[in-house]
Formats: C-alpha cells, sequence, structure tokens
C-alpha cells in the first residue's frame, strides 16, 4: 500500500491531473481529446506554478537567510518548508495509508449525504497526514493518529461545503469547484470575525479598498509587479552588512528585486490556465447533474487551493506580510520558530480570506497579521512531535537531506502546523487526553449531522 501511494503522490499533480481529468471528463460525457487538453492545461498550470514558486524560493531564501545571519536573528525550531514537512507527513505510518482512508471516508460521507464535496487534492492529503503523525509521536498510539486525521479531514470536508458558494462567487470561473485543504479553510473563522469587528469601526469603511482600487489610488505603486520589485529589493539591502557590500552587490540586489516583481506578474498569468482547464469539467459535471439528480442537486470538486492565488489582493498582501512576519517571529515572546523556507507559501492564506472581506487589501491584511502572529506560536508548541517525526523518517532514509533536522534544534513548518484546525486537534489530545478525544467526537458528529440537515433543506 505504502509502495502504490509513494508512487502515484512521486508522480506530482502535473503528471496525475491529466490523468485524473481524462478519465474523469469521459465518465461524465465530455470526449477524450477535450478531456485530455483540460488535464493537460491543469498540469501545465502545476508545472508553471511550480517553476515560479521555485523562483521565489531560491532567490529569496539566500538573502533572508543572509538577513538572519547579520541581524543575529536564529530561533531555536528549524524552518524545514512545507516539502520537506509532507515528506515527513507522507513516510510515516500514518502517512502511508492516508489516501485510502481518507478517500474511503470522503465516500462514506457521499453515501450519506453528509458532504458534497469530492476531494481530488490528493497532493494536500499530507496535511492530514501531519497531524495524524504529530498526534502519533504524542500519544504513541498509531489509532490515535489516525483518528486526528480523520477528524480533521471530515471538518475539512463540511467546511468545504459551507464555503464552495462563497468562493466560487468571488472567484470568477470557479463553478463547482471547492477548497477542502485544512490550512485555508482553517483561516475561514478568522475572517468572519475580524472583518465584522472592522466593519465596525467608525470610518474603516473608508479604507476599503481591494487591488483595482490601490492601483487608482497610488498608480504604479500599487500594482503587485511594482512592489514585487520595492520589496525584492529592500531585502536585498537588508542582506548586506555595510554600505561597501551595499555597493558591490547592486547587480544582485536589483536581480532579486526583478525576480520578486517577476513571480508577482507571473502567478496570475500561469493560474489563468487551472480555470481554462477545469471549465469544460465543471460545466459537464453540472449538467450531468442536473440531468440525472435534478437542478437543486450539486456536487462540488475538492481542488487545490492553487488555482486562486494568483488574485491580486492576494499577491500584494502576502507580499507586504512577508518581512512583518518575519518581524512578528523575533518580537513576540515565547516564540521559537522563525520563518524562512515557509515563506513561499504565504500566498495559501489567504485562498478562503479573500472571499469573506471581499478582497479588501487592508482587511485582509490585518487577518493575516492576526493569524500568522497566533501561528507561530502553534507551530512552537507542536515542534517538539513534529521533530520526533522528522528524526524517525530522516532515519528511516538517511540520503533525504531535506528531512534531517540540524544539530540542536526543533522542526517546525508554516504550513500546516499554523493552522488552527491542526492547533485544536492537537490542543484537545496534548492537553485533554480522553476528554479532548470526546469533545472532537462531539463535535464532529454534531457538525456533520447539521451539515446533513442543510444540505437535505436545499
Amino acid at each position: 500500500m505504502e509502495a502504490v501511494f509513494s508512487y502515484i503522490i512521486g508522480l506530482g499533480a502535473a503528471v496525475m491531473m491529466p490523468i485524473i481529468f481524462t478519465i474523469l471528463g469521459v465518465c461524465i460525457g465530455i470526449n477524450f481529446s477535450k478531456s485530455l487538453k483540460s488535464g493537460l492545461y491543469v498540469g501545465v498550470g502545476f508545472v508553471g506554478l511550480g517553476v515560479i514558486t521555485g523562483l521565489l524560493t531560491s532567490s529569496l531564501g539566500p538573502a533572508l537567510a543572509q538577513v538572519v545571519e547579520i541581524y543575529g536573528l536564529e530561533l531555536k525550531v528549524f524552518d524545514m518548508g512545507w516539502p520537506a514537512a509532507a515528506s515527513v507527513a507522507y513516510n510515516t505510518t500514518v502517512g502511508a495509508f492516508i489516501i485510502p482512508v481518507c478517500l474511503g471516508v470522503n465516500l462514506l460521507l457521499l453515501l450519506a449525504g453528509c458532504t458534497r464535496t469530492v476531494n481530488i487534492d490528493l497532493w494536500n492529503y499530507w496535511h492530514f497526514a501531519f497531524i495524524g503523525a504529530v498526534v502519533y509521536f504524542l500519544t504513541h498510539n498509531i489509532g490515535w493518529g489516525f483518528f486526528a486525521a480523520i477528524i480533521c479531514y471530515i471538518v475539512t470536508l463540511v467546511m468545504a461545503d459551507l464555503t464552495a458558494k462563497k468562493f466560487q462567487k468571488f472567484y470568477p470561473g470557479m463553478e463547482g469547484i471547492s477548497i477542502p485543504q485544512p490550512f485555508c479553510q482553517g483561516f475561514t473563522p478568522f475572517a468572519i470575525v475580524i472583518g465584522k469587528v472592522l466593519d465596525k469601526i467608525p470610518g474603516f469603511d473608508k479604507l476599503n479598498i481591494d487591488a483595482e482600487g490601490m492601483k487608482k489610488k497610488f498608480g504604479l505603486f500599487g500594482e503587485p509587479l511594482f512592489l514585487g520589485v520595492i520589496i525584492g529589493i529592500i531585502i536585498g539591502c537588508l542582506a548586506c552588512k555595510d554600505s561597501q557590500e551595499l555597493v558591490d552587490n547592486i547587480p544582485a540586489t536589483l536581480g532579486l528585486g526583478i525576480k520578486m516583481g517577476a513571480v508577482m506578474e507571473l502567478i496570475p498569468r500561469i493560474t489563468s490556465l487551472f480555470i481554462e482547464g477545469l471549465k469544460p469539467i465543471s460545466e459537464a459535471t453540472r449538467e450531468l447533474i442536473a440531468k440525472k439528480f435534478g437542478a437543486d442537486k450539486e456536487f462540488y470538486i475538492g481542488m487545490s487551493p492553487a488555482l486562486v492565488i494568483g488574485h491580486p489582493t492576494t499577491l500584494i498582501v502576502s507580499l507586504l506580510l512577508i518581512p512583518v512576519t518575519l518581524v512578528l517571529a523575533v518580537v513576540l515572546p515565547g516564540n521559537q520558530f522563525l520563518p524562512l523556507a515557509s515563506l513561499a507559501g504565504m500566498f495559501y492564506v489567504f485562498v478562503m480570506v479573500l472571499p469573506y472581506t471581499n478582497g479588501n487589501v487592508v482587511k485582509s491584511f490585518i487577518v493575516g497579521l492576526v493569524v500568522m502572529a497566533i501561528g507561530l506560536y502553534f507551530v512552537t508548541l507542536m515542534a517538539d512531535n513534529f521533530t520526533s517525526a522528522a528524526h524517525e523518517v530522516s532515519a528511516a532514509h538517511p540520503d533525504d537531506k531535506a528531512v534531517q533536522v540540524p544539530e540542536g534544534f526543533s522542526a517546525g513548518a508554516l504550513d500546516f502546523a499554523s493552522s488552527p484546525i491542526a492547533f485544536a486537534i492537537y490542543a484537545c489530545m496534548r492537553y485533554l487526553s480522553y476528554i479532548g478525544a470526546g469533545i472532537l467526537t462531539i463535535l464532529t458528529i454534531a457538525l456533520v449531522a447539521w451539515n446533513r440537515v442543510r444540505i437535505n433543506k436545499k
């Protein structure tokens, strides 16, 4: 089982999505060539996104590491980055079986009428493996590990159902799609609550500026492309020890600025391929469901949040939050986690925030600021058990340098350890033990039952 699913995950989304979409398209009545073309567009989109985020990581990583060295910002929890965290999660006992277990749970909930989402985002199943692995090393019981993973999976499916309409309305071309990814969904309640609080502040409505509004108000300075160049140059300057090094590194600093600007400009162009590939599949799915089950019946295809990270507000707020998060990590008392490798995943924080802030740049930034400040503590508190998982995987795969934790450090990652869903499950198991497990069980059953009633009413 481990070998089979490791092979599938190893192929990656760029290879598997054309296969999945071709099979799915043919099954719902689209001809083979059109189905294959849709899948290839999505596959190419993942390739392009991987290249662009790789450029961001390779360009920003060394500069930030230099900043950390110059200013002595090193903390005790080492940032493994999400690729290494995913590798650790999948290579534990829980991770080896996470895909068939979660697909089985998804099928049962669909048959019982408790969800409308079919989660085919297999590559982000590592989030469920992650919380399962952390709880397993906390309790030393594989059963509790799977319990935590399944609880997280069920809660995420229900939240994907609840937020689907809002998501589809905000992002054009996403009809029939939901986001069953727990990292993104964990921030939805914060977006709702903080948004309502901010609306009650007198005069705050005057700060209702979206990405287009920023362009009109600030001209070139409101463009993600220009902001990317400026932030890149500033980070490049901070990575210089003195004025002489600053002069010597002018070409590298300007190059970093251009690369950051390129990332901001190219991500939206790459993600447009996802929409082009998804459109025929989502339209055919809706037509088939309406024909077979009636117009009031709906199912959602659960996809990766990568589809929509190119939204201008996401780009602007993520870019601004990268240096702010570094400052927060250093000044917050008790925090031991300094995010570096994880910062490339900042875009994913805002996927489900924007539909509830209506793309308001100021609101989205404040939500991001709050969840990042809290998330740093979540990563710190989970670090000891995640480190145990990393050490076990590292011992089994000594040649894999990515999963090795430096001597004297604990292991952490912004994605998925900073998610409120992950920490809520972890905290219940760590601090409340059996009582916590009981609370999680009751709440999850109640949530599923309520979702079933809600679906049946519609």
